[in-house]
């Protein structure tokens, strides 16, 4: 049995390459990135809205979520509470469901609403067609 594996285009943006640092990417009209280290980690196209997909940004996890309303988010991919896979969970405007054991986090502080411990979230943005994960 062979396994097919997808090899993503390059990126378009000069000085990044998928999951490597995104040094120096700045969006016009916005701040520069919040500290840490900023990773493409995949294409804007990747994530339809009201979804959220699993990603490598650096040496970590992430999952990244467009809500329906077009905003992005990223948090720790697993669920503080047992692991779940969070990317294949459910999304509103204000929480994140574990699809697991249906753990909810607020997408505001990362809090349980349940009593889990709370959420890892990361900086993410769209950059030139592109989602940069800071972690």
């Amino acid at each position: 049995m062979s396994v097919s594996t997808r090899t993503p285009e390059a990126p378009t943006t000069p000085g990044t390459e998928t999951g490597t640092p995104a040094t120096g990417v700045a969006v016009p009209g916005t701040a520069a990135p919040p500290a840490g280290r900023a990773y493409t980690v995949g294409r804007a196209g990747d994530v339809p809205p009201g979804e959220g997909r699993a990603f490598v940004a650096g040496d970590v996890q992430v999952a990244v979520f467009r809500l329906r309303d077009g905003s992005l988010h990223a948090t720790q991919a697993a669920c503080p509470h047992a692991g779940g896979p969070l990317a294949d969970g459910q999304t509103d405007a204000d929480v994140l469901v574990c699809p697991l054991h249906l753990y909810a986090y607020r997408w505001s502080d990362g809090s349980s609403t349940g009593g889990a411990g709370p959420l890892q979230r990361y900086p993410v943005r769209e950059v030139d067609g592109l989602l940069v994960v800071d972690v």
